[in-house]
């Protein structure tokens, strides 16, 4: 058991009780680690609508695209160079370092804002920027929660870790809306230093929970088997040295996980394509309606809006499902039964978008699907590396994460191209290609299921 007994009486222990299982001694812990994910998700919801504001305006939906296909390509040297800092240095340094480097990177956009960089330009950089940004920090706070703890634990308490990344991203995706101009006092670039302000708490809480977690260690009887393996896992040491690519093709189950992973995102990103044509066309309607008056900081501080608002949304849907849904669908039908539950949900959504790419429609089953895939999906993924290598749990999962996601986005950039210059797609074509993908998805959920099954027993 971890820490004191006393903190069994504690408020946030009876409070994170009424949501799963928590044992005496893990309460501080795992509300250190909530509040970190929560921090996180915080700062990142805050970029998202400045990313889709600032690239629509200072772009297109097609080029927004094609940047997905770059990502990818960018993605493949940082996974090495990740790999690489893994294998040489101890978890809590690597997490402090990589955060820093962002922050960093948040400064010097500002700084190319104040300079009168062509927001053109700078739209594109901080776009392909933010997608690494978010898939890696969210990567590794995964990879540590999962070092912390056994199976046990993790299937008990990632409903409540989850818990804290979804009501981080309720309250980050609404701050944009509250605050950007004319009502607030905030231009979209102001909110790049506020998510820095942010992420330095992040490491501060990182480095209090490692230091927390090392000392647990200490304290565990040695004659005990169970608890001596997990010392060994949290021993404070580099990693061993190879890629995570290397592991990922090495085992089926990783493997098939990160063929889910890649189709998941193709689906989802040809939905992010169809929503922001219907995102540029609201605000052309506005244009012609002179709801948008002025330059293109105007229409930027609309879509700003606009997308923190849908945003708000999705991620109010996805708190619901994580504190009322999650843990009963893990109860009733398991990790391997929870990863059905949003291909399903995709086709039914694509399947009523073919019908009429209207803005409700587009609106409603985006809100639907991406609120699955926070909340449901997300738990799901973390769980299903809980039966996996420490290795794996950090190399494989920044590879599936970054990696194999962006895959998904090169498709996605591909079809954009093909569908839009030879093909002639409407918005209702995407629609019926995802509901026809989808069915692909399934069937890889099925083959994860299996060799789950597999290593399990």
């Amino acid at each position: 058991m971890r820490g004191n007994e006393k903190e069994s009486s504690g408020l946030v222990y009876r409070f994170f009780r009424l949501f799963t299982v928590v044992h005496p001694g893990e309460g501080l812990t795992v509300f250190l680690l909530t509040l970190n994910i929560f921090l996180i998700l915080t700062a990142y919801s805050i970029l998202k609508p400045v990313r889709k504001a600032l690239i629509l305006t200072g772009q297109t939906a097609e080029i927004e695209a094609y940047l997905f296909g770059v990502m990818a390509i960018v993605l493949i040297f940082v996974i090495k160079i990740f790999s690489y800092l893994s294998a040489k240095v101890p978890r809590q340094l690597l997490i402090t370092w990589v955060t820093l480097f962002f922050i960093l990177n948040l400064a010097i956009f500002y700084v190319l804002h104040l300079a009168g960089t062509p927001l053109g330009t700078l739209s594109v950089i901080f776009y392909i920027w933010v997608g690494i940004y978010n898939v890696f920090l969210i990567a590794q706070f995964w990879g540590f929660s999962n070092d912390i703890y056994t199976e046990e634990e993790g299937k008990r308490l990632f409903v409540l870790i989850m818990l804290g990344q979804n009501l981080g991203a309720v309250i980050g995706s609404k701050i944009p809306s509250l605050l950007v101009k004319p009502k607030g006092p905030l231009s979209p670039f102001h909110f790049l230093l506020l998510t820095g302000a942010i992420l330095v708490a992040c490491i501060v809480l990182t480095l209090i929970i490692h230091k927390r977690e090392m000392e647990s260690v200490k304290n565990k009887q040695a004659h005990q088997k169970a608890k001596e393996k997990h010392k060994k896992k949290l021993k404070e040491k580099p990693l061993p040295r190879g890629g995570g690519f290397r592991l990922v093709f090495k085992s089926r189950y990783l493997l098939f996980i990160a063929l889910v992973i890649l189709v998941l995102n193709y689906v989802n990103t040809n939905g992010e394509y169809i929503k922001s044509k219907v995102w540029d066309r609201t605000a052309e309607q506005a244009k012609e309606t002179e709801k948008i008056k002025g330059s293109e900081a105007a229409e930027a501080e609309f879509l700003t809006k606009l997308d923190s608002d849908f945003n708000f949304l999705v991620n109010l849907f996805a708190l619901f499902i994580q504190l009322f849904l999650v843990s009963r669908i893990f109860k009733w039908f398991g990790v391997k039964g929870a990863l059905l539950f949003l291909p399903f949900i995709s086709i039914g959504g694509y399947f009523f978008i073919a019908l009429g790419a209207s803005f409700i429609r587009v609106k409603w089953a985006k809100i639907f699907e991406n609120s699955t895939d926070y909340s449901l999906m997300n738990t799901t993924r973390g769980a299903l590396f809980l039966i996996t290598s420490r290795e794996a749990k950090y190399k494989a999962k920044a590879a599936i994460d970054t990696f194999f996601v962006r895959t998904g986005d090169l498709l996605h950039s591909l079809t954009v191209l093909l569908g839009t210059t030879y093909l002639a797609f409407s918005l209702e074509s995407f629609a019926k290609l995802n509901v026809g993908i989808a069915v692909v998805w399934i069937i890889l959920c099925l083959l994860v299921i299996r060799e789950h099954k597999r290593l399990s027993a």
